[in-house]
């Protein structure tokens, strides 16, 4: 056996049947009302939207007035740093004058004194190779101005940067050959020469006089007067 329940509709109290759930609705409020409710809408949101702008406004005013200080602070330090430096560079305003005048005055000793020769050594080295018998008697020492532009004494030797003439007499005739040689092998020493060779008497006795020239290169030149790479 099959039950069926049937769903009875709902009735009102009356005893009528709900046939719609909602009845239409009817805004019987005048246009002006509805338009000032909307104009009232409008103008609380323009409120809000002008205070976030002020405070929006104010914020960044105030951003702007940090900033520009923490600028201004910065330009006053760094105006300060520069005021310092430039009173530490006035401590040293004539260190580069006195650099300057140190730089020349190197200049012109190695200028000066770029000729400079250990004389006494050369002259101990030209004594030692003198023949037996043989001694100096004069010498005369002319050098070449660095400036100008050198000229051989003669045809026969080269350029030099000067010359020692001397005269040396012997009580016998010397052997100007190995004496030249003895010169020539002395370092700095180029092209000897004897010019003349007489006999000559005094209260002393008789004896041989010989004039010779050696030339002296810029092998003998010292080089302690020039300006090293760490001066200057």
């Amino acid at each position: 056996m099959t039950t069926v329940l049937e769903k009875k509709p709902r009735t009102r109290s009356g005893g009528g049947t709900a046939l719609s759930p909602t009845l239409p609705q009817v805004n019987l409020l005048p246009p002006e009302v509805r338009a000032a409710r909307g104009l009232r809408t409008t103008k609380r949101w323009l409120l809000i939207a002008l205070a976030v702008t002020f405070v929006a406004c104010v914020g960044a005013f105030g951003l702007a007035l940090i900033s520009g200080a923490t600028a201004a602070t910065q330009l006053a330090d760094a105006q300060a740093e520069t005021t310092r430096l430039e009173q530490e560079q006035a401590k040293y305003a004539e260190v580069p004058q006195v650099l300057g005048a140190l730089d020349q005055a190197q200049q012109a000793r190695t200028l000066g004194m770029g000729a400079d020769v250990a004389w006494k050594s050369y002259l101990d080295a030209l004594t030692a190779v003198l023949p037996a018998g043989v001694s100096i008697d004069t010498l005369t020492v002319a050098a070449n101005d660095p400036a100008a532009t050198a000229v051989a004494p003669n045809p026969l030797q080269d350029v030099s940067a000067g010359q020692i003439t001397f005269t040396a007499r012997s009580v016998t005739v010397p052997d100007t050959a190995a004496w030249l040689d003895g010169m020539s092998s002395v370092p700095g020493f180029a092209d000897p020469w004897t010019s003349s060779a007489m006999v000559t008497s005094d209260d002393t006795g008789t004896y041989y006089t010989v004039t010779a020239t050696v030339q002296f290169t810029e092998a003998a030149f010292t080089h302690r007067f020039d300006q090293t790479e760490g001066e200057g």
